[in-house]
């Protein structure tokens, strides 16, 4: 089977690159494209005729759901994935009228993220190279995003990860201050941890899509390794 063509559609820079960053890390997905405005998204749809869109829900124009709809009106052959900080009951019931494969909620942790894109793979497959289908088949397509759905609970964390610790790291994450970003140093005498043990733990909270890392380069001295908040 080919690789299944994704476009990731998100305003933010960023944002959009560690989503791309996931999809390339799951075997059987290429990020052909990502748009950063609705308008963008239109005309990309046309030129690279994904079959798997990444969406955002909210942009300076507007929401995503217009185009969902234009999208299904059109028949256009994609399926979407809508990716959302919204927590509302409101655009999760109008996603899902709209036909969308998965709703993920924003920050995205990796393991749901892979857990989700696997499910979308089966069901691709099937529909692609099946002629004919049993009912198991069709239950199999039909909810494909059952176990996916699971979140990921403390008893899941990777050996060396203590669920208190993790809470403790995340919530330093919770202040607006830290919108500057915040090295493994500064985060460690914050929760009263070394610099090593810290470090592990934001290591796996970068791998869960919660936090990000870049380089932040001083007056003297070399670039620091800093953390910021998804």
């Amino acid at each position: 089977m080919n690789s299944i063509k994704v476009m990731v559609v998100e305003d933010d820079a960023k944002i959009a690159d560690l989503h791309r960053r996931f999809t390339e890390k799951v075997e059987g997905f290429e990020v052909v494209a990502i748009a950063q405005s609705l308008d963008d998204a239109k005309e990309m749809i046309e030129l690279f005729e994904p079959d798997l869109i990444l969406l955002d829900l909210y942009f300076p124009e507007g929401t995503s759901l217009d185009m969902l709809r234009e999208i299904r009106t059109k028949g256009v052959e994609t399926d979407v994935i809508l990716i959302t900080a919204a927590r509302e009951m409101d655009p999760l019931k109008e996603a899902l009228r709209g036909g969308v494969f998965d709703y993920i909620i924003k920050p995205v942790i990796l393991e749901r993220f892979k857990g989700c894109l696997t499910k979308f793979r089966e069901y691709y497959s099937r529909l692609h190279n099946s002629e004919t289908l049993e009912q198991k088949d069709v239950d199999n397509m039909r909810h494909p995003s059952t176990a996916a759905s699971t979140p990921l609970l403390p008893v899941d964390l990777p050996k060396g990860i203590d669920p208190l610790t993790l809470k403790k790291v995340k919530d330093v994450f919770k202040d607006p201050d830290t919108v500057s970003g915040l090295s493994a140093e500064n985060v460690g005498e914050l929760i009263g941890a070394s610099r090593s043990t810290t470090r592990r733990y934001l290591e796996y909270l970068v791998s869960i899509g919660f936090i990000y890392p870049d380089l932040v380069y001083g007056t003297v001295g070399r670039p620091e390794r800093s953390y910021f908040r998804n």
